[in-house]
């Protein structure tokens, strides 16, 4: 039954057969309804964000692309999801992960969130002729688990919240760590790349430390993930990114120690 459950969000943008993404330079979308909006919000996205931001080399492009379509998914930001889609697909995020990402953030951003984008995503990949058999299984061999890491992760939420709600602790467990985590359709580095991303879009910066560590537990660097602070500043805003960065601050430090 839960695998159904996490094979819907998915299965929405399900479409016809594929075009390979490959690395490419990023540019800048069509500019010209915002240039007769406001020239000079278009001159910065041209500048600012297309022509600097996206072409440095402290994060890559694909990465770039996958935490922009985290970062929208999280704000429901539909009109710009299909552009930034396109944009990650042509950087190298391929239809599977773009896929998987959907589907993971469905329980960090809510259902809706992540339906409402397949349903943007859904003629994107039919344009691009991405047929079904590309995308991620609904039942996977399974990525080995951390048992250890798991098991104090899994007592500490048990010790903290099991008399609060034992739907929520059993679901967390199951559902999450021992099933979608685990899921081999994006790499864990870049599952934990989107939850941060998540996170910092939604300001819900009291869970990045657990995240945070576990994404540089995962191969995340420490510049790649200050990257990832300046990359967002963009997309989720200046405030959102000044209120993760003491966060970030403290994660980086204690790693340090």
């Amino acid at each position: 039954m839960k695998k159904q459950i996490v094979s819907t969000v998915f299965a929405l943008s399900l479409a016809a057969p594929a075009v390979q993404a490959q690395e490419s330079s990023v540019s800048a979308p069509d500019l010209s309804a915002l240039s007769r909006v406001a020239p000079a919000l278009s001159n910065y996205t041209q500048d600012a964000l297309f022509d600097t931001l996206w072409q440095q080399n402290d994060l890559s492009a694909r990465d770039r692309g996958l935490i922009t379509v985290a970062a929208l998914v999280t704000r429901h930001d539909t009109e710009d999801l299909g552009t930034y889609v396109n944009v990650a697909l042509d950087a190298g995020v391929t239809p599977a992960e773009i896929s998987e990402t959907i589907t993971h953030l469905a329980f960090y951003t809510g259902w809706g969130n992540a339906t409402a984008a397949a349903e943007v995503i859904a003629p994107i990949y039919e344009e691009r002729g991405i047929e079904v058999s590309e995308l991620p299984a609904v039942d996977p061999e399974l990525l080995p688990l951390n048992q250890e890491a798991e098991d104090a992760r899994q007592t500490f939420v048990q010790d903290t919240f099991g008399d609060v709600s034992r739907g929520v602790v059993d679901n967390t467990e199951q559902l999450l760590f021992l099933d979608l985590w685990l899921r081999p359709a994006l790499a864990p580095r870049d599952r934990s790349l989107v939850t941060v991303a998540a996170l910092i879009a939604a300001s819900k910066v009291e869970q990045m430390p657990f995240h945070l560590n576990k994404a540089m537990d995962n191969g995340l660097s420490k510049d790649e993930a200050s990257a990832v602070l300046s990359h967002l500043a963009f997309y989720a805003g200046w405030p959102n990114i000044f209120s993760a960065m003491p966060v970030a601050k403290d994660v980086f430090e204690s790693r340090a120690n």
